[in-house]
């Protein structure tokens, strides 16, 4: 079977999928594009595309897709537990989403806090630091990473566009990714 093929096949499975399990509308929901880098040493690994989170109480599903829209994962975060579906359908669950999402994809990306920093927070009950620019926050720093939000939405008056950057840490990767979230329409 060709690669596109199951590609293709994979992201109708993950769709569906999605839709037996989501069926309550999302409290909030954003969709946008998104670019990273990974640097480790003299190797450079960059990926982008699009994405898509729902926010239903404290469940999140995050869906990240080429920019041509193919599916490349589904995150789906509950209390005490990740799942996380990769390209070829292999699939992970534990605790930890950011620790799944590593193995699928070879990437530490922040899908646990995304939710709360998009809307130029903080993570609850998690140690963060923030700096501020008037009365919005113009930095959080939390989870290893430094989210500089760099500009805001004039009609929604969220975080547009965010830069997260993390440095090399634990054998991995330094990472950057560069997020923008589009306004709905």
């Amino acid at each position: 079977m060709k690669t596109e093929l199951r590609a293709g096949i994979a992201a109708v499975v993950l769709w569906l999928s999605g839709c037996a399990v989501q069926t309550a509308a999302p409290e909030r929901s954003y969709a946008g594009r998104f670019s990273a880098l990974a640097v480790d040493g003299e190797r450079r690994n960059s990926v982008s595309g699009r994405f898509t989170l729902e926010v239903r109480g404290a469940q999140q599903r995050i869906d990240l897709s080429t920019a041509v829209g193919t599916t490349v994962a589904r995150i789906q975060i509950e209390p005490g537990l990740a799942t996380a579906t990769g390209p070829q359908l292999q699939s992970a669950s534990g605790p930890d989403a950011e620790r799944l999402v590593e193995e699928l994809l070879g990437w530490k990306l922040p899908v646990s806090g995304l939710a709360d920093w998009i809307e130029g927070r903080p993570v609850p009950d998690r140690p963060a630091t923030t700096l501020r620019d008037g009365d919005r926050i113009s930095e959080i720093r939390q989870d290893g990473w430094s989210i500089h939000i760099a500009e805001y939405s004039p009609t929604t008056q969220r975080p547009r566009r965010l830069l997260m950057d993390r440095p090399a840490a634990d054998g991995g990767p330094a990472l950057s990714l560069r997020v923008i979230v589009d306004d709905p329409h």
